[in-house]
Formats: C-alpha cells, sequence, structure tokens
C-alpha cells in the first residue's frame, strides 16, 4: 500500500482548502471543488460541508477515486469511507484547524457532514 510522505502529510496538513475531483468512468477528471482537509497522524481525511447530496461526494463515491491539489501536493488517491468510529478525532482535527470559521465548522462538525467523512489514500 502506498503511503503519504512526510513533505505530502506537511503540505497537505497546512494547506487551508484541498481541491478535489472525481473520476470518471472514461477515466477523465470531474472539475476541481474546493474543501477543507485535515489531517489525524499520517491519515488525511475530508467531508462533504452539505451531507451526502453533494455532487462532488456522489461523484467519489462512484468510484471510489479522484486527483488531489492542496499545499503543493498533486496526487491521484483511493476515496475511503472512514470507521464512523474515528469521527470525533476528525471532529477535532476539524475544530483545531478551522475554529476561526465557526459559521462554517458548526455545519462540518454535524451529522449531514460526519455521515461522509473519507480518507484519502495516495495511489500510485
Amino acid at each position: 500500500m502506498t503511503t503519504w510522505t512526510r513533505t505530502e502529510l506537511a503540505g497537505i496538513g497546512e494547506a487551508e482548502e484541498l481541491e478535489i475531483a472525481s473520476v470518471g468512468e472514461d477515466g477523465s477528471l470531474s472539475d476541481w471543488r474546493t474543501i477543507w482537509v485535515v489531517r489525524d497522524g499520517d491519515d488525511v481525511y475530508v467531508r462533504s460541508v452539505y451531507g451526502p447530496g453533494s455532487r462532488w461526494y456522489r461523484g467519489t463515491r462512484a468510484r471510489h477515486e479522484g486527483r488531489i491539489r492542496a499545499g503543493g501536493v498533486e496526487r491521484d488517491v483511493t476515496v475511503v469511507d472512514a470507521d464512523p468510529r474515528l469521527n470525533d478525532r476528525v471532529d477535532a482535527a476539524y475544530y483545531a484547524k478551522y475554529e476561526a470559521y465557526p459559521a462554517s465548522l458548526e455545519t462540518i462538525l454535524g451529522e449531514a457532514a460526519r455521515s461522509t467523512t473519507m480518507r484519502l489514500d495516495p495511489r500510485d
């Protein structure tokens, strides 16, 4: 299994936002969508602030593949449903990183967004 390098983790973790594009059936990329991203140890997590109805979320769920750009890193990723038992840890990471944005933070910590928590794993 491919893992993130320390440099990639630092770049993604320090980036204010991440851009993600899902991969279509023909291998083409969708339009880029800007979202928030957090780290928990050596793992990278994202959520759909608007819950499971969001277009980018549905797109990444269809094939579990995407491409990301953040903090000087651009990588193909596998999108994996996160273990719901990790939601409190991911909440804490979102709170620590984005506490300066209380209105948006409230939404990303809500049940609809929590239900979309996904881990991004790098692909070769």
